[in-house]
């Protein structure tokens, strides 16, 4: 088998892999921050509400959950503000919800203020992420608190951030995951905890979590700066969780130090699932040396899939679920399958490929020369 990816001709690998599901993973807690599948025969526009494959999308969950990941539902990767809007999210957390009480799966949900569609006070905000996290709550789901783009805003200083945050995790019926999302994600988040200068927002972010400990399961910080969450991590009060969202450092993140390490809640989870698992595994032994032997090589397909514009990560996460036979297409909500150029995408293929990250490789070689064909490049 070879396929010709533009200017170069690649063959692509012909054994599939075989990484074997399994019980929960016991030395990290690890969740993959699940993509949701459109609808490819809805007739919709980019403007519509998002039309979603349900039957495929909780598909997708159960593949997760088989292996002992838990689901990070709502998020980013769920194209949440970029397509998915609040309605779209309460149907998904119900959905998911369900669905994990029915395999026994861990889930965690994000509770945010998407319900706002034009600028908003700050009791505006308030309100509107008190709605969610009680849906969130309602469904037995963790919730994840996620960055506001009202929040944002909204408030005019890092007190502002303190006061809102502070009566959130006193609502709260159990801990919560505190979510940090850097503008390199969502420019619209940008100073976010009160200022763009990084060393003050994270004092911020630590006095919000020092007033109520027990009231904070973790934090997921996607900053993509390993130093900044290492430095953050030590600073945490006994029995709050760094889980990385660094999806350029994870292993080592993951891996740790002498003075501790990050679980994790990552969007390259999502295709790295199976082999993420297994390499947990072997962490549980451990055996970090082997750890890192297996989760090491993942980083290049990472870093492809989240270099800048970083926001489109989720047009590569789809693309390999599609190449990989989790769903039948390559269509995404809101039509963010375009956001990605052709020459990206090849070499999303070629890198996944070379980490045997396709069940059935002449399935997936199949559906590249179909898309290089649809472009016309199939010369």
């Amino acid at each position: 088998m070879t396929i010709r990816l533009l200017d170069r001709v690649y063959e692509p690998r012909t054994e599939p892999p075989v990484f074997a599901g399994g019980a929960a993973l016991t030395s990290r807690t690890v969740f993959a921050a699940a993509h949701v599948v459109a609808d490819p025969y809805a007739d919709v526009s980019q403007d519509s509400p998002a039309a979603v494959d349900w039957d495929a999308t909780l598909a997708f969950r159960r593949h997760l959950w088989s292996h002992g990941l838990g689901v990070a539902e709502a998020m980013d990767t769920a194209q949440r503000g970029m397509g998915l809007d609040w309605a779209g999210a309460a149907e998904l957390i119900r959905r998911s919800a369900a669905e994990a009480k029915a395999v026994g799966g861990r889930i965690a949900c994000g509770v945010g203020t998407d319900q706002l569609t034009g600028p908003a006070d700050l009791p505006a905000v308030r309100t509107a992420y008190e709605e969610q996290l009680a849906l969130v709550e309602e469904t037995g789901s963790q919730a994840i608190l996620m960055a506001s783009r009202a929040m944002a805003a909204a408030a005019g200083t890092p007190d502002d951030y303190v006061a809102l945050y502070t009566h959130l995790l006193r609502q709260a019926s159990e801990p919560v995951i505190l979510h940090w999302l850097g503008p390199m994600f969502d420019p619209a988040l940008e100073g976010y905890w009160g200022s763009s200068d990084l060393d003050a927002a994270t004092g911020t972010f630590l006095e919000v979590i020092a007033a109520h400990p027990d009231k904070v399961d973790g934090i997921k910080v996607s900053l993509l700066d390993a130093p900044r969450e290492i430095d953050l991590r030590r600073r945490l009060p006994e029995g709050v969780r760094c889980y990385t969202g660094d999806d350029f450092s994870y292993p080592e993140l993951i891996a740790g130090d002498e003075h501790g390490f990050s679980h994790a809640l990552l969007g390259i989870f999502d295709p790295l699932g199976p082999l993420a698992a297994h390499a947990v595994r072997v962490l549980d032994t451990g055996d970090a040396v082997g750890f890192r032997t297996l989760l090491d090589p993942t980083v290049g397909l990472s870093r492809h899939l989240f270099q800048p514009p970083t926001r489109f990560y989720k047009t590569g996460v789809v693309l390999l679920a599609w190449l990989a036979g989790h769903q039948s297409h390559f269509t995404m909500v809101g039509g963010l399958q375009s956001a990605r150029s052709l020459p990206h995408l090849c070499r999303a293929y070629e890198l996944a490929d070379g980490l045997g990250l396709f069940p059935d490789p002449g399935l997936a070689e199949h559906r590249m020369k179909s898309l290089l064909t649809m472009y016309g490049a199939d010369r």
